[in-house]
C-alpha cells in the first residue's frame, strides 16, 4: 500500500472509531528505501477514550507492559480523574463528618514531630469543605478513620512466611488490620521475625546481620502502602516471604503517564496525595521518588541482586533478592566504626565522631547508611534522642 493511502486510511479508522475525537500527529518518514508512518499521540485532556463499537462500559483500553487489557470501572475512573488532575483520597466522603476522624491518633501519631492542632487537618486534607460543612476526605478515614474497614474492607496487609520458593507450604501467617502506620511497623516486624540471619566472623566475636536490608524492607512496604489503589476490591496489601526472595505487592498498576523504566531515575506520581502529604510530614517517605534508588542502593551495598519491579494483573509488586552476589561494601571510615562499637558498651554519636575524626553530623550520616544495612542499631527514645547509642547488630 502507497504511504500516503495509509496514512489516510489509518487517519479515518481513528477518526471513524475512537470517541470523544482523537488528533493524532501522523508523519512518513523516509527510511532506507521504504517509508515508515510514525503516529504520536499527545495527552488528551478529555480521556478516557473508547472504542465507539464496544461503548464506553468496555471499550477503554490501556498498555499494561507488553498487553493490551481491558479497562474495568475502577480504571476508568481513575482515567478520569488523572485527566482533572484529581488523587482519589483527595475526594470528599460527603455521608460523613468530621468527627469521623480519630482525632487522638492522628496526634499520638505527630508526637515524634509537632503537636497537631484540629485547623492541621484541612491543612493536610484529612478534611475538606463540602457543600458548606467539613467532611473528612477518603485520605483521612484511609488514615486515621474511627471505622475504616467499615468503609474500606480491604485496607489492610496480609503477610506470610512460605517454605521454599512457591506458595505451596505456608509455615506462619498474619492479617494486620491496625492503622496504616502502625500496620507498617508490624509488617516490618513481621519481615524480621522470619528473615534469615547471615552470621560474619569477626577478630572479637561472631556478628549476625539480616539477610535483607533493613531500610529495603521499609521502603517497599512503605511505598506500598503509600501508592496502593484503595478503590479496588478484594485486593489487601500483600508481602510474602520465600526461601529466596521477599514480594511486597499492593493493588493498582502505576499511575498513568508513569512505566518501570522511569522508576529506577528518581521519577515518581503520587496515587495518593494525602496519604503521600502525611507520611512526608511524619518523615515515613519522601514525596520526590527516591525510594526505589534508596532500595536499591541499599541491596546494592548489602551484595545483593537490585528489587525487581513488575506490573501483574491489575497489581504491583516489588522483589527483594536475598541470595548474596557480592560483598557487603564498607569504606575505611565505616570499618573504623563497626570497630569502635565492638566493645559492645554503646556509643552516641561525638564519642564516634571522636574517634574516626569526622564532624558529629558527617558522622551521623554514616551510621545512618550502617543501620539501613543492618549492620549497627540504634537505641533511643526517637529519632530526634541526642543521647541514642549505636551497637553493633546482634
Amino acid at each position: 500500500m502507497e504511504p500516503l493511502d495509509l496514512e489516510e486510511r489509518l487517519a479515518n479508522l481513528i477518526s471513524d472509531h475512537i470517541v470523544p475525537r482523537l488528533v493524532p500527529e501522523l508523519e512518513i518518514i523516509p527510511w532506507r528505501r521504504s517509508h515508515v508512518l510514525a503516529i504520536q499521540v499527545y495527552a488528551s485532556p478529555v480521556r478516557p477514550h473508547y472504542l465507539q463499537r464496544e461503548g464506553l462500559d468496555r471499550g477503554v483500553y490501556v498498555r499494561v507492559g507488553s498487553t493490551n487489557r481491558r479497562a474495568d470501572r475502577e480504571l476508568v475512573d481513575e482515567l478520569r480523574r488523572f485527566a482533572r488532575g484529581e488523587a482519589y483520597d483527595e475526594q470528599p466522603m460527603p455521608g460523613l463528618d468530621s468527627e469521623a476522624l480519630d482525632f487522638r491518633a492522628a496526634s499520638e501519631s505527630f508526637i515524634p514531630v509537632r503537636r497537631l492542632r484540629r485547623t492541621d487537618l484541612e491543612t493536610l486534607r484529612l478534611v475538606t469543605t463540602h457543600q458548606g460543612r467539613k467532611v473528612p476526605t477518603i485520605g483521612g478515614i484511609l488514615l486515621f478513620g474511627a471505622n475504616r474497614e467499615r468503609h474500606f474492607p480491604d485496607a489492610w496487609i496480609q503477610a506470610g512466611r512460605f517454605q521454599g520458593v512457591d506458595k505451596s507450604r505456608i509455615a506462619d501467617r498474619t492479617e494486620i488490620h491496625t492503622p496504616l502506620m502502625r500496620a507498617i511497623e508490624e509488617a516490618i516486624a513481621f519481615v524480621e521475625k522470619h528473615a534469615t540471619r547471615g552470621v560474619e566472623i569477626g577478630p572479637v566475636r561472631r556478628r549476625e546481620r539480616w539477610s535483607v536490608p533493613p531500610v529495603a524492607v521499609r521502603e517497599a512496604v512503605v511505598n506500598a502502602v503509600v501508592h496502593a489503589d484503595y478503590a479496588q476490591k478484594g485486593a489487601p496489601i500483600r508481602l510474602a516471604i520465600f526461601d529466596d526472595r521477599l514480594e511486597v505487592e499492593n493493588p493498582g498498576l502505576l499511575p498513568f503517564g508513569l512505566t518501570l523504566e522511569d522508576l529506577p531515575r528518581g521519577i515518581s506520581r503520587l496515587r495518593n496525595r494525602v496519604i503521600g502529604r502525611v507520611f512526608h510530614a511524619l518523615g515515613l517517605s519522601e514525596q520526590w521518588g527516591s525510594g526505589i534508588q534508596r532500595m536499591t542502593a541499599a541491596c546494592r551495598d548489602a551484595g545483593l541482586a537490585p528489587p525487581t519491579l513488575e506490573e501483574i494483573g491489575t497489581r504491583f509488586r516489588v522483589t527483594l533478592w536475598l541470595e548474596q552476589i557480592g560483598t557487603t561494601a564498607l569504606d575505611k571510615t565505616e570499618a573504623a566504626i563497626l570497630g569502635t562499637l565492638r566493645d559492645g558498651t554503646g556509643h552516641v554519636t561525638s564519642e564516634i565522631a571522636k574517634v574516626i575524626g569526622l564532624t558529629s553530623r558527617a558522622t551521623r550520616t554514616r551510621l545512618v547508611r550502617l543501620v539501613q544495612q543492618g549492620l549497627v542499631r540504634e537505641v533511643g527514645t526517637s529519632p530526634q534522642d541526642p543521647k541514642r547509642r549505636y551497637f553493633l547488630s546482634t
